[in-house]
């Protein structure tokens, strides 16, 4: 892991420290509407909450989701 990345994730958990649950669902819900490629490294950060804090039957789950959800075929990228 690089000093930029360290970085990163302080500064992410900086802005959200304190945050309730509405607060934080609106800031994913912001990441995810606004479609910015810049949203993407605070939502990894707030994922890897979620995992660290998930029990093995819970993160079986998200991982379920997430590869019923993938495409099976994606274009690809520019």
């Amino acid at each position: 892991m690089n000093i930029a990345s360290l970085n990163l994730r302080q500064a992410i958990m900086y802005k959200m420290q304190g945050s309730d649950s509405g607060a934080v669902q609106e800031t994913i819900t912001d990441a995810i509407t606004s479609g910015q490629e810049k949203t993407l490294p605070g939502l990894g950060v707030l994922f890897e909450v979620l995992w660290q804090n998930s029990d093995s039957s819970a993160r079986q789950e998200m991982v379920e989701t997430i590869a019923s959800h993938l495409p099976a075929q994606a274009e690809k990228p520019i």
